[in-house]
């Protein structure tokens, strides 16, 4: 059990999200509650094999479950809510979130067998939700989803403002422009701490508005000679608007491809944050109704994602939609870090198959959702902080927002910088980096959630590098004898057939093992397993330069 703090002390403790894009989880804690910031998810690397889904190890939470208040959301993107259906396993406390938030996170329950707990409450920008000896006001910002949220929370030893994932909007899609007014008013009465989005801090200039993606849109579908089909984010509820108003426009009808976007859409549309006309949305099945210059296909697959409906229409192998020659596909969303090969490899098939592609590359068909330097810039100005502790980013990205900050004015002494896990501790006048909790990585792998650590990843890894070889014996443990074997099989390593040398080879070199074994009169299975590991590993590294997995069995006779 952690220890209480000092009453008069407020720590601030990221669990996801600082050092890294995905799993954003904040913990506020002073001493008598904790408030829990975002309860996000992150999507594997290349380095964790199989593993379907990353959260924020929450052991510091689990431990103090006593003293968590309410978990307050800040939009409904997969990095700040994926995780609950999860975290509410081990936490059943208060949820807050805006009503396209809720929704989303409601249809995330619902695929996990669970539902909203009762105490889970929508708020809207203005409103102000208590949780324990804390505060929280909900503040409206532009995002590239809709009800995106600042929080402003009164603390015992001041206001702390976490601007959650924000840019600043002029001419947003929904017209809801961010309440500056009230981020400005805090900032005349007095803010301890800014915790502000770091993502785009190495981009001068500011962030375009999602208003420009839609000139492209409607310039595309207006000017296509057939079908058009547009793919994005799921969660971009602006940019699908977008793509419907357009289609609307120029008489088209639009059918929904993919599971997420289908619910995404379904969400929206009921709880009023995308118009709709009646007729509009048709059946996939109903595609062959119309002529090619009527339809328009929003799908997923913009980040070329194997199994996504994009990826398979450009490999051909999906079931009810086929790209054929005129085909325009508009690609509205730009590679994340990681998947551009695959993005690339798509738009190279679509290519095969006829389709004219409009991407990042060739046309302005994405903006970002992230304040770049001057919108980070004015949000420090708006709210005057004392104390400034860079959020949401890589450590490159905190880096860049602590030089910014302090270009900006605010002493170098004040701007906080750390890590998963690093406890920023607040009093009424002073802030430091005091010590670490437990924080990382638990891994989900299909139902597995926490059962899969590093060391399965390593062997994992070796697996897909060298593969197996299982060595299989018959001995007769009284008298140490071999009876039948070795028998050698592989998976990943070689091809027997195309290999019999090097196996037999391998073999006799086993056997010469054993003798020896058997020799020292040993009847402890693991020292033989241990020597047959041994003998075969050098040998085949000798041979191969390879360093395949070695199993030994042997049957007991």
């Amino acid at each position: 059990m952690s220890k209480k703090g000092d009453r008069g002390k407020l720590q601030i403790i990221p669990l996801g999200g600082l050092g890294e894009i995905g799993k954003n989880m904040t913990v506020f804690d002073n001493g008598r509650d904790i408030l829990v910031v975002d309860s996000g998810l992150a999507f594997p690397d290349e380095e964790m094999y199989g593993i379907d889904l990353v959260l924020p190890d929450i052991t510091y939470l689990t431990e103090n479950r006593e003293r968590v208040r309410a978990i307050c959301l800040t939009h409904g993107h997969e990095d700040h809510i994926g995780g609950l259906p999860y975290i509410m396993r081990e936490l059943n406390v208060p949820v807050y979130g805006t009503k396209l938030t809720l929704g989303l996170v409601h249809g995330k329950l619902m695929e996990n067998g669970m539902t909203l707990p009762e105490s889970a409450r929508a708020v809207r920008p203005g409103d102000v939700v208590r949780a324990g000896s804390f505060q929280v006001e909900f503040i409206r910002v532009n995002h590239s989803i809709a009800d995106a949220v600042a929080l402003a929370i009164r603390t015992p030893v001041g206001v702390v403002i976490h601007t959650g994932d924000f840019k600043i909007d002029y001419t947003p899609v929904d017209g809801e422009v961010a309440q500056l007014s009230r981020l400005a008013e805090l900032g005349r009465e007095g803010v301890l701490a800014l915790l502000s989005d770091s993502t785009n801090s190495e981009r001068p200039g500011y962030t375009l508005s999602e208003k420009v993606v839609g000139q492209t849109i409607d310039e595309v579908i207006g000017s296509a000679k057939g079908r058009v089909l547009v793919a994005s984010f799921a969660s971009n509820v602006h940019r699908i608007q977008q793509a419907l108003s357009s289609a609307a426009k120029y008489g088209r009808r639009v059918a929904i491809v993919g599971r997420s976007l289908e619910n995404v859409v379904n969400v929206a549309m009921e709880l009023g944050y995308l118009e709709v006309p009646g007729d509009l949305i048709i059946n996939l099945d109903e595609l062959n109704r119309f002529r090619a210059d009527q339809i328009v296909i929003c799908t997923t697959g913009s980040q070329g994602e194997p199994m996504s409906a994009l990826t398979r229409m450009a490999n051909g192998d999906h079931r009810k939609v086929e790209i054929i020659p005129g085909d325009t596909v508009l690609i509205a969303a730009t590679p994340v870090p990681g998947n551009e090969k695959m993005v690339a490899r798509t738009i190279d098939n679509l290519y095969r198959r006829g389709a004219e592609v409009v991407y990042e590359a060739i046309a302005g068909v994405h903006v970002s959702g992230h304040a770049s330097q001057e919108e980070q810039k004015l949000m420090l100005n708006l709210v005057r902080p004392k104390f400034f502790v860079p959020v949401h980013g890589e450590y490159r990205h905190l880096i860049h927002h602590a030089d910014l900050a302090c270009k900006m004015g605010i002493p170098k002494e004040n701007i906080l910088l750390g890590d998963n896990g690093t406890i920023f501790e607040f009093t009424e006048n002073t802030a430091v980096v005091g010590g670490r909790v437990t924080a990382g990585n638990v891994m989900v792998d299909g139902l597995g959630v926490g059962d899969v650590g590093n060391i399965v990843l390593r062997d994992r890894k070796q697996l897909s590098q060298d593969g197996v070889i299982i060595v299989v014996l018959a001995m007769d443990r009284q008298n140490n004898l071999l009876l039948s074997g070795p028998d050698l099989v592989s998976r990943g390593f070689v091809y027997v057939r195309e290999a019999e040398q090097l196996m037999d080879e391998a073999r006799d070199r086993i056997r010469e093992t054993l003798d020896k074994v058997g020799e020292r009169k040993t009847s402890d299975w693991s020292t033989i397993k241990s020597s047959v590991r041994d003998t075969l590993g050098k040998y085949v590294y000798e041979k191969t330069r390879r360093r395949p997995m070695i199993l030994p069995i042997i049957m007991e006779v």
